[in-house]
């Protein structure tokens, strides 16, 4: 092993000592070890901060690649930098690109019914209801466990979801009665939902996506759209139906109202539903 091997060795240690998700960890891992396939045989102890500068800003202007992109690369050498050199970081600070302010795309209510209603398969139905339903996200479907359908409650419970967080979200009634025909018929062992050849075996990340870009293909719905868009149609339905956007950001786990505001943007609202709170008062 050499000298950048066992240094990333160390971020991926010290990662998961912090207990950063096994994504997160391989996310940043990787990306060290194409920096440091780039600058070999120097090991990447020795890179200077200007550098790596350098060698992001040749991969901004050739390959194109992403502000978020940008951000991972400096979080996972801030993580090197700091905790396994234990370097000052205020010394060598790299300022982070600004955000790329895109809205996602959503669909409407009637699109949504259409979305479902084209979609025959049992296991497949299941799916979209309730990640639309409860404002799931894809690994949160994924990893899902019969165990969290809470009917005497009605609610979902996520286990361990994004940040290793536990929350409630709602249990639709609708969801519940599909969940309870699509279990009788399939039995699946382990996890809600399986892949048809391996009991035990969750559904990979590409078959989540791939049933519903076939849904939307057979509704003839034209948008692109993937599967953590139905997670962001349920948040600007409830946003359009008048929940409150903090009880949103609980149902979605949002650490930041800032994360959920952006659905404010997305909500249609007609002004003529609303009135003016001087119309309560009694002048």
């Amino acid at each position: 092993m050499n000298a950048t091997s066992e240094l990333i060795s160390l971020v991926s240690r010290e990662m998961h000592y912090r207990n950063y998700s096994a994504k997160t960890v391989k996310t940043y891992t990787s990306l060290l070890e194409t920096l440091g396939r780039c600058f070999a045989p120097q090991s990447l102890e020795v890179v200077t901060t200007e550098a790596f500068k350098n060698y992001l800003y040749q991969r901004i202007k050739k390959d194109k690649i992403s502000a978020s992109m940008v951000n991972q690369y400096i979080s996972a050498w801030k993580i090197m930098q700091t905790d396994v050199l234990k370097h000052d970081w205020e010394t060598i600070k790299i300022k982070r690109p600004r955000r790329e302010r895109k809205l996602p795309v959503v669909l409407s209510q009637h699109e949504v019914e259409a979305l479902i209603n084209a979609t025959v398969n049992i296991k497949h139905r299941a799916i979209l209801m309730l990640a639309y339903s409860a404002g799931l996200r894809r690994e949160e479907i994924q990893l899902m466990k019969p165990s969290a359908i809470d009917s005497e409650r009605m609610r979902v419970h996520v286990v361990q979801g994004k940040g290793h967080k536990d929350r409630y979200t709602i249990l639709s009634v609708k969801v519940l009665v599909c969940l309870r025909s699509y279990f009788k018929m399939l039995r699946p062992k382990t996890y809600l939902f399986e892949t048809q050849l391996k009991k035990g075996q969750f559904l990979s990340a590409t078959s989540l996506s791939n049933i519903v870009k076939h849904s939307a293909q057979k509704a003839g719905i034209k948008k692109n759209i993937s599967f953590h868009t139905l997670r962001h149609c349920f948040a600007t339905h409830q946003l359009e139906n008048g929940v409150n956007i903090r009880v949103i950001q609980e149902l979605l786990g949002h650490v930041s109202i800032r994360t959920t505001m952006v659905y404010l943007h997305l909500a249609n609202f007609n002004p003529t539903d609303l009135s003016s709170p001087l119309d309560n008062m009694d002048i």
